[in-house]
């Protein structure tokens, strides 16, 4: 019989056992048993992803849940070091405490910090003294390979800014947004190199994103969500209308996009009006 005594109520001590329990070399479950960091890597992205989705559905419930899957990938990656003897769950909470205190001088010391932009300028200096980071370059290439492309494009860039690599305005950023649209559309007209152009384009575009203050990665985001829905008006209208969407052709379709949008900004202003 395995230590571990079943119970109406658990507490996190309770989870961090169970951990022990699934991987215990002898009595353990076949497959928790096995796994590496390796292995339930994607494990860790797609639990953290099913968080962020609970979030925006605003499902506490579900959130609920998914939060419980990703503590328990937390307890997994710490249990198996834990085996290794390198560290432990504790030891994490205790590292994780400490970088907590030390970088809110403005609460547990005495530096002044009267907003968030304060806090953040705050917060990346002492990480770079943290990290011994002596120049920009050291700063952008400790921004993580695995950070989804728009987010890592966006933290290269800041860090950049950080050393003075920036333009003084947004004006200048979306100036080189339009440059780089010119490049990529001779690069297309001559064949060559557009994978490239493209790349350089995309990258400008969230540079603009940051000099306006918006997530990039949550802008794609939405505008994702708002063609889903257009699309989806677009579809149901075809169907209505037996209209063949691979026959008719772009112009036609055009014109029911553009009647999605009406459909789309009608509910709207009567949801606006509900609520008034």
């Amino acid at each position: 019989m395995v230590d571990f005594e079943i119970k109406e109520e658990y507490t996190l001590a309770d989870l961090v056992k169970l951990g022990r329990v699934l991987r215990d070399p002898e009595e353990g479950c076949p497959w928790d048993k096995v796994q590496t960091h390796e292995s339930i890597r994607k494990n860790f992205i797609e639990e953290t992803y099913e968080a962020v989705d609970a979030i925006d559905k605003k499902d506490k419930h579900l959130l609920k849940e998914e939060l419980g899957d990703v503590l328990l990938q937390v307890l997994l990656h710490s249990e198996m070091e834990r085996e290794l003897g390198v560290f432990d769950i504790d030891a994490i909470a205790n590292d994780e405490c400490k970088k907590l205190v030390l970088r809110h001088p403005h609460i547990f010391g005495t530096v002044k910090a009267d907003d968030s932009d304060t806090v953040l300028s705050n917060w990346e200096d002492i990480k770079r003294e943290e990290k011994s980071q002596k120049s920009g370059t050291e700063a952008i290439t400790d921004v993580p390979r695995a950070l989804p492309a728009l987010m890592r494009s966006q933290k290269v860039q800041k860090r950049a800014g950080y050393v003075g690599f920036d333009y003084d305005t947004t004006d200048e950023a979306v100036s080189e947004l339009e440059s780089e649209l010119n490049e990529l559309k001779d690069a297309i007209k001559n064949g060559t190199n557009y994978e490239e152009e493209l790349g350089d384009l995309l990258f400008s575009a969230v540079n603009v994103a940051r000099f306006l203050k918006i997530d990039s990665e949550e802008v794609l985001e939405k505008a994702c969500n708002k063609f889903i829905n257009r699309f989806t008006i677009v579809e149901s209208l075809a169907s209505e209308r037996n209209i063949n969407m691979r026959e008719v052709g772009m112009t036609k379709l055009n014109e029911l996009w553009q009647e999605a949008k009406e459909v789309i900004k009608q509910e709207t202003a009567n949801i606006m009006e509900d609520k008034k």
